[in-house]
């Protein structure tokens, strides 16, 4: 991580040298000043892939905050440079965005076309089997086979059937390999939901905690994904507490601490742990 100032940050990503535009969006990872919106969504289109990436990493990162700048402007992009916009849109994972995917499996763009089909699944849009259906028609090797993945990830019987049948038409021993994969993820969901279990897609806690030092606001979402699926493993309470408790975020530590208690109340060791923390803050 770079120290440079937000101001400094984001008159770099201006910059014709690219170490120094790599260097200020590095600077800018984790930001949630909306007056940055505009610059980062101008940096999706620098020259630089790693630059265009970060950038689009970010303005997902920021979620509500940006999502509805990040769909006017993916409304009026065009081409390569609608592609990192489809990413960031995607990042936000707010449902809102699924009729702007929708439109865009029908765009010129294959990347475009990959992005959105993909987004689907992992908003599941049970709705929207049909127009995910299409994408299994596409000119485009890649983006069949996003649409195989996003039918695993709504994982309905409807869904299954697609793969089957897809997998049934294809000659290609690859991609028959991801239709089965892609049942099986569709299986292992569609009984976690009859168990009753939170279905929910985690990353391995080393890698968030890695992740902690140089991208903390995707840190706390991904730790945030643990906590929804009430996962009986302390560490990303905790994890999300201490970085909680850094950001002066009060409610949301109280608000991870009582989720805690509930999840460990018949395991006395680590009950005692978030009791103890929750009588401090109160």
């Amino acid at each position: 991580m770079t120290n440079l100032s937000f101001d400094d940050a984001i008159s770099n990503l201006s910059s014709d040298d690219v170490k120094v535009r790599k260097e200020a969006i590095e600077s800018l990872i984790g930001i949630t000043d909306e007056s940055a919106i505009e610059p980062l969504i101008k940096a999706t289109t620098d020259d630089n892939a790693q630059v265009r990436f970060k950038a689009a990493e970010i303005l997902g990162n920021m979620g509500e905050l940006a999502v509805d700048k990040l769909i006017d402007e993916f409304n009026n992009a065009e081409g390569k440079n609608k592609r990192f916009l489809a990413f960031a849109l995607k990042e936000t994972e707010n449902d809102k965005v699924v009729p702007y995917f929708v439109n865009a499996i029908d765009d010129v763009d294959f990347g475009v076309r990959k992005v959105a089909v993909r987004a689907l699944g992992e908003l599941q849009a049970v709705n929207e089997l049909d127009n995910i259906g299409k994408c299994l028609e596409d000119e485009d090797w890649g983006v069949r086979l996003a649409a195989i993945q996003a039918l695993g990830d709504i994982a309905t019987d409807e869904a299954v059937k697609l793969i089957k049948d897809a997998r049934k038409a294809e000659k290609d021993k690859d991609f028959k390999k991801s239709c089965n994969k892609a049942i099986k993820k569709a299986e292992k969901r569609q009984k976690a939901k009859t168990s009753g279990e939170a279905i929910v897609k985690v990353i391995p806690l080393s890698t968030i905690k890695e992740m902690e030092k140089t991208n903390v606001q995707k840190a706390i979402k991904e730790y945030e994904r643990y906590v929804e699926a009430k996962q009986a493993k302390d560490a990303p309470y905790k994890r999300l507490c201490v970085l909680y408790r850094k950001a002066n975020d009060y409610d949301n530590e109280v608000r991870v601490i009582e989720t805690a208690i509930d999840v460990f109340k018949d395991n006395e060791k680590k009950l005692s742990y978030f009791e103890k923390r929750l009588a401090k803050l109160k």
